[in-house]
């Protein structure tokens, strides 16, 4: 986990993204894909730290059809970014992939429901 690339305004977890090793992620304004980036943009116009201050939350954004994304999104609502950081680690030391090779999903992608994710990401 690479804490300085933090936590996108999307929620996706760029601390654990492997995509693209020179990106520095979306909070480091180095995302080479944020001027195509509707969070981004919309986090950075309105003032909110991310989309979990959005009142219009969840809106057309593709990436909200993830059930990972919403769930991320709904849980630094309701915990903060700080624990979310802290169950993403907790889930890479248990050996959580976030992302398998090769593709842009993991195990944070196989529960069917909200609640199940996060009796995931709250696991101890």
């Amino acid at each position: 986990m690479d804490k300085q690339k933090g936590i996108a305004f999307c929620a996706l977890a760029c601390c654990l993204c492997d995509e693209k090793s020179s990106c520095r992620g979306c909070r480091q304004d180095d995302c080479p894909d944020k001027e195509g980036c509707k969070p981004y943009r919309c986090a950075q116009s309105e003032g909110y730290d991310g989309c979990w201050e959005c009142p219009q939350f969840p809106c057309d954004f593709s990436l909200f059809s993830s059930l990972r994304i919403r769930t991320f999104v709904s849980f630094i609502a309701q915990y903060g970014k700080d624990a979310l950081s802290e169950a993403l680690q907790r889930g890479e030391d248990k050996g959580l992939c976030y992302h398998y090779p090769g593709q842009l999903i993991g195990d944070y992608d196989l529960p069917k429901s909200e609640d199940e994710l996060v009796s995931l990401l709250l696991s101890r």
